[in-house]
């Protein structure tokens, strides 16, 4: 298949852009004076309240005297802390994503029968339409699994005899058939990448009705199918922690957007995986990855804590690393002294790095968690407390489990699938409005010129500064 390119020069992309520029710049000021929340955040960080959810609650601090006071956090899923599931699950050594899922959706923790039946009907809704892997996944092979995710989504549609009706009935039905279908997209779309872009053996492995959805993942990622239980529970733990999030994170909100205008179950989810792309949101375990490599490749000793100090000095000086001024894995829009899912990912990649030879990496990622809050008071004077984030582990767990890094945040899209789920079918069922905020126009009123009397003013010299660096200066 050959490559897209676009015909645009770039001497007409210069023209546009110099227009484009030039009428598009808001005045940062105007954000403070017309009181807008940018992002849809308070100026202490909080978000704004947009809605009511009972699927689950993040708790990072408490208000006192209308001062925002920093504590350990917490994440419920339905009222349950989802801590106490994870260990209930670890000491009765079983999968738990499959409870969580139903947990989600329906509301309560599900009776052994229950848990049994749901997971007999999510294997059996693994399976593809026919001709789908070769017609929507295999024809067009992608470089990024998130937009071939997405787009095999979107194929559905056509696939679903009853694809735009939203009774409660219908709309259970879809998302259960996509949350058992995602790892299996996800699975093809790498492997149709593996051959096209990396020119490697392509190896397709048909699904298990037996296998719960982490050794699914494994036995579908790997050449040779085999995989230890360890592996697989480890696998089960990250999807655990990743399947929901409240209802104000930016992909979950994309979900209750989309649903709220009406529009079909396929289309929401679709715009989900869109946002859950973006580096700001499920793609930091791969910038947290790629972070901890620009260390290791910049400093000559990386067990040394001075060095890496200098380094994620430069780093958010925007000296080093993407230039970003981010320090990935740290921080977070809620959690202020810790975040849960970050500490139980900590704990686990501890105990499996000493096992599979990544002490060194490990040690790598908690030295840089030590030193960023005090690196951030040297560079910025910001004592605000702040603390690793659910990116900081993951990507290690999952290069531990020989999993490739072009999968690392469709994993996180397999985990998130069932929390989208249960906010579509509450907003469905409760919300009763489309979702409009305001924007304040901030253009002034002009005269219409006719053609003849306007001016061009754009001019392109050898010496030319890029229309971008002009207008921002």
């Amino acid at each position: 298949m050959g490559s897209y390119l676009t015909p645009i020069t770039n001497e007409n992309v210069e023209f546009l852009v110099e227009e484009l520029c030039k009428h598009n710049k808001i005045n940062p000021d105007y954000f403070g004076r017309y009181g807008v929340k940018r992002g849809l955040r308070n100026s202490d960080g909080t978000g704004v309240m947009a809605g009511l959810t009972k699927i689950s609650s993040v708790d990072g601090y408490y208000i006192d005297d209308g001062e925002r006071v920093p504590k350990e956090g917490h994440l419920f899923y339905r009222g349950v802390d989802m801590t106490d599931i994870v260990k209930n699950c670890q000491a009765e050594n079983r999968f738990g994503f499959e409870e969580v899922t139903w947990l989600l959706i329906f509301g309560s923790l599900p009776t052994t029968r229950q848990l049994q039946k749901f997971s007999e009907i999510l294997a059996e809704c693994r399976n593809l339409p026919e001709d789908f892997i070769e017609d929507m996944i295999m024809k067009a092979p992608s470089p990024n699994i998130m937009n071939k995710i997405t787009r095999s989504v979107l194929a559905l549609y056509s696939y679903d005899e009853n694809p735009d009706d939203l009774s409660i009935e219908n709309v259970i039905r879809q998302s259960i058939q996509i949350i058992a279908q995602i790892p299996v997209i996800m699975s093809y779309a790498y492997q149709v990448k593996r051959r096209h872009y990396y020119k490697k053996s392509m190896y397709i492995h048909p699904t298990k009705p037996n296998h719960a959805t982490a050794e699914a993942v494994l036995h579908s990622m790997r050449s040779n199918k085999t995989f230890t239980d360890e592996e697989a529970k480890l696998l089960d733990l990250c999807l655990m922690v990743h399947a929901e999030h409240g209802g104000g994170n930016n992909s979950t909100f994309a979900t209750r957007v989309l649903t709220s205008s009406g529009t079909d179950t396929y289309a929401s989810f679709a715009a989900a995986i869109g946002a859950l792309k973006g580096p700001k949101h499920g793609g930091a375990n791969i910038k947290v990855s790629e972070m901890m490599n620009h260390i290791m490749e910049g400093v000559d000793d990386f067990t040394n804590e001075g060095q890496v100090a200098d380094f994620l000095e430069k780093i958010i000086k925007k000296e080093a690393g993407d230039h970003s001024g981010l320090i990935y894995g740290m921080g977070h829009a809620v959690y202020t002294l810790s975040d849960p899912r970050a500490k139980i990912l900590k704990e686990e990649a501890r105990k499996f790095a000493q096992k599979t030879g990544f002490e060194d990496r490990f040690n790598l990622i908690d030295t840089v968690e030590r030193l960023t809050p005090e690196v951030f008071l040297k560079v910025k004077g910001s004592k605000k407390p702040i603390c690793a984030n659910v990116d900081m582990y993951s990507g290690l767990i999952y290069e531990m489990l020989q999993i490739p890094e072009d999968i690392y945040t469709p994993l996180f899209t397999t985990a998130r699938i069932a929390g989208w789920s249960a906010h579509r079918i509450e907003e469905l069922m409760t919300g009763g409005r489309i979702i409009r905020p305001a924007y304040k126009s901030v253009s002034t009123k002009r005269n219409y010129i006719p053609i003849d009397e306007r001016i061009d003013t754009f001019t392109l010299d050898p010496n030319y500064i890029p229309a971008e660096e002009r207008i921002l200066k």
